[in-house]
């Protein structure tokens, strides 16, 4: 079974017992939680989709940590000029495990 969800402006394709990483939430580490926005669920003999949303269907998933990813240089020249400007950005994110997909 698989689903289609649509969290932090992105879409996931997940399974039950994947690990994925989304846009930071609000919930606690340690906390389940139920995300509706499904735009696709089905099987291998049938799949729905949704207009935008599939009625009824939802992704329970648990919150296992708050993390910051990787930092990403970001570099500005302007040639001749002697302008230069280095600057690091670290996103914040949290890390899900789905438990089940309901649709």
């Amino acid at each position: 079974m698989f689903a289609i969800i649509e969290t932090g402006g992105k879409q996931f394709r997940v399974k039950e017992g994947q690990q994925i990483k989304v846009a930071k939430l609000a919930d606690e580490a340690g906390s389940e939680i139920v995300l509706d926005k499904i735009l696709a669920a089905g099987g291998q003999s049938e799949v729905k989709f949704g207009q935008p949303y599939v009625d009824g269907a939802k992704v329970v998933c648990d919150v296992l940590s708050h993390e910051r990813d990787k930092k990403v240089i970001v570099f500005k020249k302007k040639r001749r000029k002697g302008y230069s400007k280095k600057q690091g950005h670290r996103q914040d994110f949290t890390r899900l495990r789905v438990k089940s997909i309901e649709a």
